[in-house]
């Protein structure tokens, strides 16, 4: 029987091994041989903040499993419009994902730093504290979050603006990032309690730009928040801004836009960010998240097609 230095040593052993990190693997050529990463759907692809038909995240597991989808990625705004948020069913909706054997394996929340109201700024963290738990309750290793932003216009002309919006009178985006840096150093408290990687989306406010996201990440410098990279917000040098995300992305949300963008469309060269993925040795999800026009019982599997074929 191995004594307790026997097994110390071996408990050792695990602990080095499991610091690899994604560069370390790469410098093993037979790491990605043959290996393709998982595609999710995102429930935000068929509900989509309209479609009632849709509003069940039940009904939408469903769909991603007879479409041969590999995971879902839940829209936590889904749950809570939908009065989907008991503890009943959200048992059951793990029980059902994990019977049709997809992992739930994201989930998209949202919340808001960018703001001098102290207390509005508590109340966000408080908000993303009780998300953390819910992914943990859930069995979700990573959700998405956002900076938020100024709200000083509506969405359709936030939109239209490509994302740039004027900050509250008598103050500047360099006010806000302090907020949010702050705002998430105690989030990440919860998230490396419960063991739920967070993601900072490219996502209007000071998220707009990559190198607004990662003057945050970086600030804060923890494995627990790290990145979020959608290809579809980034609406110049979407590329090179997408690369940059790279080495601390932990999951990617990737849009498609059959039928027509419903606020833009942009062209996305999936090769080319495919090649990206394996330059970073990127070996994690790709949520489709579809935002065309197209009645998604075609485009929903058209967009899974472009994504294995560019992927493969």
């Amino acid at each position: 029987m191995p004594d307790r230095r026997d097994f110390m040593a071996a408990a050792a052993g695990i602990a080095v091994a499991g610091t690899f990190t994604r560069t370390a693997v790469a410098q093993d050529d037979s790491a990605n041989n043959g290996r393709k990463n998982p595609i999710a759907l995102s429930t935000y692809s068929l509900w989509r903040f309209k479609n009632d038909e849709m509003k069940d995240v039940r009904k939408c597991i469903d769909i991603a499993a007879r479409m041969g989808f590999d995971g879902v990625e839940l829209l936590l705004y889904q749950l809570e419009q939908n009065d989907l948020l008991s503890n009943s069913t959200l048992l059951s909706i793990k029980r059902q994902a994990f019977t049709l054997g997809l992992p739930l394996c994201g989930m998209s929340t949202h919340q808001g730093f960018v703001s001098p109201d102290k207390e509005q700024r508590r109340r966000n963290i408080d908000l993303t504290i009780g998300q953390i738990e819910l992914c943990y309750k859930l069995g979700i290793p990573t959700m998405r979050v956002n900076t938020g932003r100024w709200r000083s216009i509506g969405f359709n002309e936030l939109m239209a603006n490509k994302g740039i919006e004027p900050p509250t009178k008598g103050y500047t985006d360099e006010d806000a990032f302090p907020w949010v840096i702050d705002s998430l150093v105690e989030c990440e408290k919860a998230a490396r309690k419960r063991g739920v990687v967070m993601g900072l989306e490219n996502h209007w406010g000071l998220g707009r730009t990559a190198k607004g996201v990662l003057r945050i990440v970086d600030a804060i410098d923890s494995p627990w928040l790290q990145v979020t990279a959608d290809t579809g917000n980034f609406l110049e040098d979407q590329y090179s801004q997408f690369e940059m995300l790279m080495p601390k992305t932990v999951f990617v949300q990737a849009k498609t836009y059959f039928g027509g963008g419903e606020w833009y469309e942009l062209d996305i060269d999936y090769k080319r960010i495919a090649g990206m993925l394996r330059k970073h040795n990127y070996r994690g999800w790709i949520s489709l998240e579809f935002e065309g026009k197209e009645d998604y019982r075609t485009a929903v599997p058209k967009s899974l097609k472009l994504l294995r074929d560019a992927l493969g």
